[in-house]
């Protein structure tokens, strides 16, 4: 059950951020973001120092966002995102500005992670 939670918060958070940042998103981002959480929420425990977390952290969430933009882009064609317009982009799917931003943001979401664990263990 704490595994749902953990999926359903990244993917409410996720969803979030994107209507904050652009405007507005779409369904497969919602899972993308749950994935994505549920992997940082993995990260979290680990007996590694913050910087290593972060970094495994945003690792992950690019390789779960170019997974997901081959399927829901290159192959179905939905043109969920675009990146092909940013500096060194890989398919037009991931890029290093945003490698960058999920590096920064991967601070906060650890933090988040921990203390649904902490919370999960009290009940």
């Amino acid at each position: 059950m704490d595994y749902i939670l953990v999926y359903l918060t990244g993917a409410g958070l996720y969803g979030l951020l994107e209507l904050c940042w652009r405007g507005w998103t779409h369904w497969t981002m919602l899972l993308c973001g749950g994935a994505c959480f549920s992997l940082m929420y993995l990260i979290a425990p680990a007996a590694l120092p913050l910087w290593r977390k972060c970094v495994l952290s945003a690792a992950g969430i690019s390789t779960v966002e170019f997974y997901t933009g081959c399927l829901v882009n290159l192959t179905l064609g939905w043109q969920v995102w675009d990146y092909s317009a940013m500096p060194l982009n890989l398919l037009g799917q991931i890029c290093p500005s945003f490698l960058l931003l999920w590096l920064l943001l991967s601070l906060p979401g650890l933090w988040l992670c921990t203390l649904l664990r902490r919370a999960f263990k009290r009940r």
